[in-house]
């Protein structure tokens, strides 16, 4: 098994080549809804400061193969974008990712963790039962906020 070398995302390559590589991954990993443009969602998570991307990249030739969103509201931190190459799972770079957010969260004293997972996605919920996750008896809300500017991709 390949160990990732796993980073916080460049900041600096908003627009570049990694970025693309990043929105590819996410589109690869069937991760991406028309309604949510995922060069959006990069800025505004990088823009906060309690929130980051970590990416894993194959240290062999530097591929970029998985990623996390993490961010936090002070008490529970959240995880949105767990990707990894179709074509490199199986390999732990999922647990990896995960592994590399629980630390993000641990470092700033975040000690809950809350995902959100899409009803018919029976995968993913046995990925993230394996790590520990356990579903609460709890229902998602959401309103969207006319007044709220949505931030622009460049």
């Amino acid at each position: 098994m390949t160990s990732l070398s796993i980073a916080e995302f460049d900041n600096g390559d908003i627009g570049g080549k990694d970025e693309d590589a990043l929105v590819a991954l996410f589109e690869r990993a069937g991760l991406t809804r028309p309604w949510n443009d995922p060069r959006q969602d990069i800025r505004f998570a990088l823009a906060a400061p309690a929130s980051t991307i970590l990416v894993g990249r194959r240290p062999e030739d530097d591929h970029l193969v998985a990623s996390v969103m993490v961010g936090h509201d002070g008490h529970r931190g959240a995880v949105y974008y767990v990707a990894t190459d179709p074509d490199w799972r199986g390999q732990g770079f999922g647990r990896e990712m995960m592994a590399a957010a629980e630390a993000w969260l641990a470092a700033k004293g975040i000690w809950k963790l809350n995902l959100l997972i899409r009803g018919d996605n029976e995968v993913a919920k046995g990925f993230y039962e394996a790590l520990g996750f356990h579903a609460q008896d709890r229902i998602c809300m959401q309103k969207e906020i006319p007044s709220a500017e949505k931030p622009q991709a460049d």
